[in-house]
Order: structure tokens, then C-alpha cells, then sequence
């Protein structure tokens, strides 16, 4: 099995297709609404009176507010003339299971700042989490260690991460059906769009596929190019000022990596069973001793694909809001001069990022599918 070392091609490519985003990736539109924004953490306790919080805090908990999942694709917010907070955005569809199917928009939350009614039954927003709840009037409950005490009903909401996998699902299929149609209408040349992802995909091909895979590589192209494809758009997505941070959310990256998981499982070969049960060339002790251990690592190889994704693109965002939350910390020429051109310097990089998280995402799946699909070597039997 050869690892490919032609990476760099790639990452330079998407690097320079994708360097027009960089003046709309990460504007100020996130960090001026700081203290708007903050407000907004602890929904559902809009009552109670709070001591009031220096700036740093509200970076920290506008930053926390920015990585976590929300019911509405909230864009920005703004006071008017008269002091009245308004929220720019639109509403997604709350789907329950709570004595039955319960379905209503989330403004029925108004932000927080309302209990919603379903069918007689009462739920409430606390920390980006559903709550059911006695009445209109009735918040919800914590315990000592400020943690939620009410029923959770089961949540199959259209949270804004949902929201964005069917956006990124929907641009996919239409780009690469029409890049389809134009194989059969151009005599095989691409055209339009085409042009620009057809070398893309020829790389995962010929660098990425076969070379790692072999000769039944042609059976994962579909999954390797949809992945790759996915978690770029994902994180090219993430970078703008949407607020988006999909592939920054564990469950995402634990469901992407458990994907790649079952492939390699289902389609191993009884070679690559023998390898982990029965280590061919060892001695008889040491196989049993293995064997377990092998066993293990088929897991942790899925577990270091989730982890890596979810920490790298987490980190991309928690640094990158840091920097831009240090301009208003300086409120200064020249520390908030060097904020600027440090946050752009790295939304550059977090560019190059975007492209490389999904390279090697799709690199490691690859290696896997290649190492479930090893053909038996006769030195290996002697």
C-alpha cells in the first residue's frame, strides 16, 4: 500500500479558488454584536437580574454562544431608536416526540424569551436545549451545579446545522448531476462549474484512491468524493459570516466517522479479519495476546477520524473569534490594527485549513478501505 505525497497540488489549488472568499470570511459582524449577542446565552432567564459582565466575559460567552447549535439561523441583531433589540434571521421547524408528534416554528420561542405551546404542552429554551415545562409562566429548573432539571422530550428538529447539511446536500446534487450531463452532452469534456471540480475529483481518483485502495478502489468512490466534498463545502461555509459551524459540532464528526467505520467493516476481506484475529508469523501466545489489542484499534482509528476533525475546526473558530474579540479589548490604533491583520492573516489560513481537514479526512478513510481490502501475501503464510 502507497501513501500519496502529491497533496500539495491540491491544497494549492483550493487555496487560490477559494482566496475571494477571504474579504467576507469572518467579518465584523460577529464581533460587533458582542454584547447583543451575549445577552443571549442564558435563554430562558431573561427574569432574573443579572450582575453586570466586563467585555472579556462577553467575548468568552459570545464565542460559546457562536460554536453552539441554535433553532433559528440568526444572522445579526441591532437596537433601534428606541432600545428594542431586533433580530435579523428566519425560523426553523421544532419537531418533538412528546405524547405524540409535536411540530410548531421556533419563533414561537421568541428568542428565548417566551415559552412555546404545542398541543396543551408547554417547552422552553435553556442553554440551546428544549425543555418541557408546566405552564406558560413556568421556567425551567436547575439544580445546584446550574444543570436543567425538566423533562426533554425527543428532538428531531431542523436545528441550523441540519438546515445547512440539506443546503450543502441540495448544492452537491445539482453541481455534480449537471456535471454529469455535461459528460454525455460534451462528448466527455465538462463544462461550467465542471471545469473547476472535474481535476479535483481526478486527484481523489488517481492520488488518493488508488494508490491506497488498489485495484478494487472504484466501489468507495462515491463515498470518498461525497465525503471530501462534504466536509469541504462545510467548512468553506463556516468561515463566512453565517455563523455556521457544522463540522465544529462532535456529533457530526462522530457520525461521519462511524460511516467510514461500518464501510471498512462490511467490506473487509477475510484477510484483514485474519490479521487482527490470528496474526499470521507470530508466535501462538502472542497472537492471543494481539488479538484484542487489534480488535481495539479498528475502533480507535474511527475515534481519531472524529476527534481530529471536530478539535481542528473548533480550534480554527475559537482562536479566529479571539483575535477579532481582542479589538474591542484594545479599543487602540495599533492593538486593534494588529488584531485586524492577524485575524485576516488566519482566515487565509483557516482557508487552507478547510481544504486540508477534508484531504485528509478522506485521505485516512481511503488507507482504511485499502487495509480492509489487502490481498493475502504469500510471504505472510510462511
Amino acid at each position: 500500500m502507497v501513501i500519496s505525497k502529491k497533496p500539495l497540488h491540491f491544497i494549492v489549488a483550493a487555496l487560490v479558488a477559494f482566496l475571494p472568499l477571504v474579504n467576507y470570511a469572518n467579518t465584523t459582524t460577529d464581533s460587533t454584536a458582542v454584547p447583543v449577542e451575549a445577552a443571549a446565552v442564558a435563554e430562558g432567564q431573561h427574569h432574573a437580574e443579572e450582575a453586570p459582565k466586563d467585555l472579556k466575559t462577553e467575548i468568552k460567552e459570545f464565542i460559546g454562544h457562536h460554536l453552539m447549535d441554535s433553532y433559528d439561523f440568526h444572522l445579526f441583531s441591532y437596537k433601534d431608536d428606541a432600545g428594542v433589540e431586533k433580530h435579523i434571521g428566519f425560523p426553523l421547524p421544532v419537531i418533538l416526540i412528546d405524547n405524540g408528534l409535536q411540530v410548531f416554528s421556533s419563533a414561537e420561542f421568541h428568542h428565548g424569551e417566551h415559552a412555546a405551546e404545542s398541543n396543551g404542552n408547554y417547552y422552553r429554551l435553556y442553554h440551546g436545549k428544549i425543555y418541557k415545562v408546566a405552564n406558560a409562566e413556568e421556567e425551567v429548573a436547575v439544580d445546584e451545579h446550574h444543570h436543567a432539571t425538566n423533562a426533554q422530550p425527543l428532538d428531531f428538529s431542523i436545528t441550523k446545522n441540519v438546515f445547512m447539511i440539506f443546503v450543502v446536500a441540495l448544492i452537491m446534487f445539482f453541481l455534480f448531476t449537471n456535471l454529469a450531463k455535461s459528460y454525455a452532452k460534451n462528448g466527455g469534456i465538462a463544462s461550467g462549474a465542471g471545469r473547476f471540480f472535474e481535476p479535483i475529483i481526478l486527484y481523489i481518483r488517481d492520488d488518493i484512491a488508488i494508490p491506497n485502495i488498489g485495484k478494487n478502489y472504484k466501489k468507495y468512490m462515491s463515498y470518498l468524493l461525497t465525503i471530501f466534498f462534504f466536509i469541504w463545502f462545510l467548512n468553506i461555509f463556516g468561515l463566512t459570516p453565517l455563523g455556521i459551524n457544522v463540522t465544529g459540532n462532535i456529533a457530526v464528526t462522530a457520525c461521519l466517522a462511524i460511516l467510514t467505520y461500518v464501510i471498512t467493516t462490511l467490506t473487509a476481506n477475510k484477510n484483514y479479519w485474519g490479521h487482527i484475529f490470528w496474526m499470521p508469523g507470530v508466535p501462538t501466545p502472542m497472537k492471543i495476546i494481539l488479538a484484542p489489542i487489534e480488535l481495539l484499534g479498528t475502533i480507535i482509528k474511527p475515534f481519531s477520524l472524529m476527534i481530529r476533525l471536530y478539535a481542528n475546526m473548533v480550534a480554527g473558530h475559537v482562536v479566529l473569534m479571539s483575535i477579532i474579540g481582542l479589538m474591542f479589548i484594545f479599543k487602540n490604533w495599533l492593538g486593534s490594527s494588529l488584531s485586524f491583520f492577524l485575524a485576516f492573516a488566519l482566515s487565509l489560513l483557516e482557508i487552507l485549513v478547510a481544504a486540508l481537514q477534508a484531504y485528509i479526512f478522506t485521505m485516512l478513510s481511503a488507507l482504511y478501505f485499502g487495509a480492509a481490502n489487502e490481498e493475502h501475501h504469500h510471504d505472510d503464510h510462511h
